[in-house]
């Protein structure tokens, strides 16, 4: 098997792919003669898991944004931190490539995408029931909510919205109550539920 490549979509001598020209995510048609498509990669990436979360895949999670397959074959994907230096991101490209050369795919080339930097907004609402039954509880908002401007400029902008009230993963109770910014990870928060006793880790919207 080949040694996968790398390269970064800032500064990479590697030619960008088309996916990573202002465009957050994306799917190719399938190249002559490869025998699949980026669909099929997405679905085969949708088995991959997240190394922190395991119940949730790469996909759900938002991090793979766009696959192109080229006409030698090669699979060009293209990857976005979390948060930039995220450690994880050496263990995900690895997995990515095992996945596809397990299904064919005999050059897998990653492109890791720094901007527009990933959200909780890529999350899909199936990674959300996933955390949920994983016992975290998902992000309660959205980093970009458009959902305020039909009522005019002022509630458009407005930043006196209340906070969001976290419901336990647990037993579905909103009477909780945050005990620690910081949970098991950075990007979470550690709550506190007032019914069912239990803690439990809440995704921090970002």
């Amino acid at each position: 098997m080949n040694t996968p490549k790398t390269s970064a979509s800032t500064g990479s001598p590697r030619a960008v792919m088309p996916a990573q020209a202002g465009v957050p995510s994306g799917r190719s048609s399938a190249a002559a003669g490869a025998g699949y498509d980026s669909d099929r990669v997405f679905g085969w990436l949708n088995d991959v898991p997240d190394p922190e979360i395991p119940p949730i895949s790469i996909i759900d999670l938002g991090i793979v944004r766009a696959a192109q397959v080229t006409d030698d074959g090669a699979c060009h994907v293209t990857i976005t931190p979390t948060y930039s230096g995220c450690p994880a991101m050496q263990v995900i490209g690895a997995a990515i490539t095992e996945a596809l050369h397990a299904h064919g795919v005999r050059e897998v080339v990653l492109h890791t995408q720094l901007s527009p930097a990933w959200t909780t907004d890529w999350i899909s609402e199936t990674g959300k029931q996933k955390l949920r039954n994983y016992g975290i509880a998902p992000p309660a908002e959205q980093v970009i909510d458009t959902s305020r401007l039909g009522l005019g400029p002022a509630a458009a902008i407005s930043r006196r919205a209340p906070p969001p009230r976290i419901a336990c993963p647990h037993c579905g109770s909103t009477h909780t109550a945050v005990t620690s910014q910081f949970g098991s990870t950075p990007c979470k928060a550690l709550y506190r539920c007032f019914d069912c006793r239990e803690p439990f880790d809440y995704f921090k919207c970002h």
